[in-house]
């Protein structure tokens, strides 16, 4: 698959371009089975509410067949590839779970962590986010401020220690102060990121993003693969293989229907 010279143009104007329904309802069926396994799961990769649910389980391609066939899907590589001019590989992989009432996710850049604390050299890479479910201005959406792809690295950015996930994600995120966060809205605006289920957000690794807490009663599921071009690998390790990758071998897209070949296990 490849983006229309529309989407590319959106994308190279606002950081990001939100392809609707690119996965379907059958693919979505066996990424749901996927994502209540790895929920399971009692171990490090996981990171909980504070009432112990499952919040972000990392390293999802590593854990289920599933989910490392989703990373080699043409429709997530065909895109990442035309929109970064090269082959990729995955540098992380993770479920995230937005509980009713649970964490939110403050103001960051995915590529302030990235290079301070994975040495990945350039922001040369994508936050690609499957919609499981169908998300709305009311279930927590994912919020982006445009054109910030040019913004380069925010230098103001921190780590804050008494940011509420900072036990789990927020230990290595630089949160962007909400004073800075002024003057990058005011400069380039702000947008929720909403769609039906099975649409899927190709976005820089540069541009500054949130989300809110979920107060409704709604689910609201993204799976994430935030891949690299594969000349820009990370040079350091001081994250585990679940959080930062070791194998920076490019990805070889499966056929049309490699997540189909999961649903007798599905059904049964």
């Amino acid at each position: 698959m490849q983006l229309t010279p529309e989407q590319v143009a959106e994308y190279a104007e606002k950081g990001y371009v939100l392809v609707p329904g690119l996965l379907k309802a059958p693919e979505l069926e066996v990424l749901e089975a996927a994502m209540h396994a790895v929920t399971r799961r009692d171990g490090p990769e996981v990171m909980r509410e504070k009432n112990g649910q499952p919040h972000v389980v990392y390293g999802m391609h590593m854990l289920d067949e599933r989910f490392r066939a989703l990373s080699r899907h043409p429709g997530l590589v065909g895109p990442a590839e035309q929109l970064l001019g090269n082959r990729i590989f995955v540098h992380q992989s993770r479920v995230n779970v937005k509980q009713t009432g649970g964490a939110i996710v403050d103001w960051h850049q995915d590529f302030g962590t990235y290079h301070r604390v994975d040495g990945v050299p350039e922001p040369r890479g994508l936050m690609i986010s499957i919609l499981l479910d169908e998300v709305t201005a009311c279930n927590a959406p994912l919020m982006l401020v445009p054109g910030t792809q040019t913004a380069g690295l925010v230098s103001e950015a921190r780590i804050n220690p008494d940011a509420e996930d900072h036990a789990s994600a927020a230990k290595y995120r630089y949160d962007i102060s909400l004073e800075t966060l002024d003057g990058l809205v005011r400069e380039h605006g702000l947008e929720a990121i909403t769609g039906p289920a099975g649409s899927v957000l190709f976005m820089n690794m540069n541009v500054v993003h949130g989300s809110t807490v979920n107060i409704t009663p709604l689910r609201r599921v993204i799976l994430y693969l935030n891949v690299c071009a594969v000349d820009n690998r990370g040079e350091t390790f001081a994250r585990p293989e679940y959080l930062a990758a070791r194998d920076f071998s490019p990805i070889e897209p499966l056929g049309e229907d490699c997540l189909l070949t999961f649903r007798e296990t599905v059904k049964g």
